[in-house]
């Protein structure tokens, strides 16, 4: 049976994320007994924010009127009392706080982030105005074995909430902590008993709406509401599923590349119905129920793509032997994804359960064509495809040249999809997205991973850039594997146009978002004693 979302409740209208420009309208009544003029002033629903990213928010209509010479606060450094909004004097509803906080904690496998996201109730659901960003290293898996460390690594970022959050507002203040594919992936009791000594950490240390019964507010997120709520967020922020948005509005298909999994998420057009299966999620928000395509591919994030590489490297080399040792002790391994003429020592486990170093050398055969090979074998595109058609692994997805061409949507790809190709290529100062083809990341691949002689020809001008180089000969692999993940993987056109994001209008990309509008939205807020 296909999984049901959370419905959104008050959010589910569609309420938009705020303007950083005039908003707000005054209407003035006047009521004239005898000689005497009352001027009455009253506050109406905000407009709905528009966005633009390369043409992506759709201007709605307004439900507000300009208060003029009003400019809102689009950050926390900006405003200059959190414990109100510019936005209005009193919430709309007489239960509801002026100012809603809410605060979601992503525990990733490479480090743990919080996100302080401020809405007011000026309207009838929670509208977003801005957050506040903080993470910490390493992530919580990484404290295996050790609970009470992994709950105390988190004080750095509950101590940046207790700064933001002003102390009156703490008390109805949600706070969640959804752990992602690093902790999904330790054996026996480890990730549970992480959760628990996180849960009893923040609840007895912090005064923020932790109800002791609840325990899904520490929880390891299901894949399919990861890669869901990441969809939510780009298109709320982009203005593509609001309630006021014109009906035949594209959206746009989400890719999130994390260190342990990848997800993919799309509103196949009506000329590819979907299949039945758990890969189908129903949506209702802005308004609209949506029907939804997800999938959440746990082993194939890049962090886990480059074990998967090594590991593959390592089998290969039974065929032709190790390369002779420098040290007389050492296991050297020609890998074809590491660029060329740099080295890499990993870690790679044994039969006996034991880990063993060994270091990768690019040596003279590093190069794009080599890697993807290896990469191919990784996405194990033959797998069995039970119900066709198959991405990759064997897992159903109709074909996207079918259920989302490129005149049908836009496609947003986040996290390491962003952080690895960004660098990589000219922006506009102060820009946090771009727009390139897939077939560009193939072509940034070719330079990279032929070594520093391409580097100096290509990007030789920026010293910052060519010691991040030095310092990272796995980015051959990076960029190869995304690109098959992208092209090989998911069948993505070479010519499609993808856009690469990090922030919208300062706000991070990512799942968080979509999560903290159901946090606020989804349910009446239960303060604490």
């Amino acid at each position: 049976m296909a999984p049901t979302s959370p419905t959104y409740d008050r959010l589910e209208s569609g309420g938009p994320p705020s303007s950083k420009t005039k908003t707000f309208g005054w209407k003035k009544f006047a009521l004239v007994a005898g000689a005497l003029l009352v001027l009455v002033w009253l506050f109406v629903p905000k407009e709905k924010r528009t966005l633009s990213w390369g043409g992506g928010g759709e201007k709605g209509k307004s439900e507000w009127k300009p208060m003029e010479d009003i400019l809102h606060p689009d950050s926390f450094e900006a405003d200059s009392d959190p414990s109100k909004t510019t936005h209005c004097a009193t919430p709309h509803s007489s239960a509801e706080h002026l100012v809603q906080y809410g605060l979601v904690i992503d525990a990733g496998s490479t480090g743990s982030r919080i996100h302080i996201y401020k809405f007011n109730n000026c309207g009838s659901s929670p509208a977003y105005e801005y957050e506040v960003f903080k993470m910490t290293q390493p992530g919580l898996s990484s404290y295996a074995g050790r609970p009470a460390d992994a709950a105390a690594s988190l004080d750095v970022l509950m101590e940046e909430a207790m700064r933001v959050v002003p102390q009156a507002l703490r008390k109805c203040t949600p706070v969640i902590v959804k752990a992602t594919a690093g902790l999904r992936l330790l054996p026996g009791s480890q990730a549970t008993d992480i959760l628990a000594a996180v849960f009893k950490h923040l609840h007895t240390s912090y005064p923020f709406a932790l109800p002791a019964n609840d325990t899904d507010a520490v929880a390891v997120m299901d894949g399919a509401d990861e890669g869901v709520f990441a969809w939510v967020t780009a298109n709320y922020l982009l203005g593509t599923v609001l309630a006021d948005t014109p009906p035949q509005t594209p959206t746009f298909a989400v890719l999130d590349l994390g260190g342990a999994s990848t997800q993919i998420v799309f509103a196949p057009g009506e000329a590819a119905p979907l299949q039945e299966g758990e890969h189908k999620y129903e949506l209702e928000f802005g308004g609209k129920k949506r029907t939804l395509y997800q999938h959440s591919y746990l082993g194939y994030g890049l962090m886990r793509a480059r074990h998967s590489v090594h590991r593959v490297v390592e089998f290969m080399s039974g065929l032709y032997g190790p390369l002779p040792s420098t040290s007389g002790t050492e296991v050297r391994l020609s890998n074809a994804c590491l660029a060329r003429g740099t080295t890499r020592q990993v870690s790679l486990p044994e039969k006996n359960g034991q880990e063993k170093l060994v270091v990768m050398d690019g040596g003279n055969v590093g190069g794009f064509d080599a890697c993807s090979r290896i990469v191919s074998l990784v996405l194990a595109k033959d797998a069995v495809c039970a119900v066709p058609p198959c991405a990759f692994g064997g897992v159903y997805q109709p074909a996207l040249s079918e259920a989302f061409p490129a005149t049908a949507g836009r496609v947003l790809l986040l996290s390491y999809f962003y952080d690895r190709v960004a660098p990589l290529m000219p922006m506009l100062e102060g820009a946090t997205q771009l727009t390139a083809t897939v077939d560009t990341i193939a072509d940034l691949a070719k330079v990279v991973c032929n070594g520093r002689d391409a580097w100096q020809k290509r990007w030789g001008k920026q010293p910052v850039l060519m010691q991040e180089l030095e310092g990272r000969p796995e980015w051959c692999l990076d960029l190869t594997f995304m690109y098959g993940l992208l092209r090989t993987g998911y069948e993505f056109d070479g010519t499609r146009e993808v856009m690469f994001g990090k922030k919208i209008g300062g706000t991070e990309l990512g799942w968080c978002l979509g999560a903290g509008i159901k946090l606020v939205g989804g349910v009446d807020v239960q303060c604490r004693a």
